[in-house]
């Protein structure tokens, strides 16, 4: 996958050598993307297996036990078990909506590559002065900060999420636990095989920070290519 994103990134690198932070998009976000990408297709991989092997045995432990809202129902854990993890997952995609994480992650980016440019700069160029240092570090530092306080509100949300998480099996089957009709080996099988088909199904909410990296740095090289083809226009348009 970077083979090919570099690639096409060396075949027009003469055109996009002009544009501010090239390098790095070309070296560091490539490898990130790829990086990313690979960790969360062998984790979607390991959630499909792990739906595979234990579906049917939450499947068979299930028949005969009354379910909270869906009765007797031969698909009632498992079809609450999906509910709850979709809920989770949407759940999360509206609070980091909110809080604009794919945004701030964005443009903490740039502004560490601003100030890394004028860093590097600054090596060859003696007439940089502390001042311009310190105004880029202000920007940030600023960030960051504002980064830290929207993930902690987005991490307050999220264990509150994990923390009901423990007992939404426990609520689930409160009816056959209630009747008696459920041994405490077979109540532990049932959720043992809850927590893992649950857990393959929250894929997308275990994988929600990985995500936001990757819509960041998708959403650079976006821009990135967007300026490519601005260059490229430009010089047809003088020819």
């Amino acid at each position: 996958w970077r083979t090919s994103m570099v690639d096409y990134y060396h075949s027009v690198y003469d055109k996009a050598r002009q544009i501010e932070g090239a390098s790095q998009r070309v070296q560091e976000d490539t490898i990130k993307f790829s990086r990313i990408m690979e960790s969360l297709g062998t984790s979607f991989f390991e959630a499909v297996l792990l739906l595979f092997e234990f579906f049917p045995i939450l499947m068979t432990l299930s028949i005969g036990l009354p379910i909270l809202w869906f009765g007797e129902w031969e698909y009632g854990l498992v079809t609450g078990a999906f509910v709850w993890s979709v809920g989770g997952t949407l759940f999360m995609i509206l609070l980091a909506w909110i809080l604009k994480l794919v945004g701030i992650e964005y443009d903490l980016q740039k502004k560490e590559a601003a100030y890394r440019k004028i860093l590097v700069i600054a090596e060859d160029d003696g007439s940089v002065r502390p001042k311009s240092l310190e105004e880029l570090f202000d920007g940030v530092r600023k960030i960051h900060f504002k980064s830290y306080l929207n993930y902690l509100f987005f991490n307050i949300g999220r264990l509150a999420y994990l923390q009901a998480n423990v007992l939404s099996a426990y609520i689930l089957i409160a009816p056959a636990i209630v009747a008696g009709i459920i041994t405490l080996g077979v109540m532990q099988q049932l959720i043992r095989a809850f927590g893992k088909v649950e857990g393959s199904l929250q894929y997308l909410f275990q994988s929600w920070p990985t995500l936001i990296e990757l819509a960041s740095v998708f959403k650079r090289l976006r821009e990135f290519e967007k300026q490519i083809d601005l260059v490229q226009l430009e010089e047809s348009s003088k020819v």
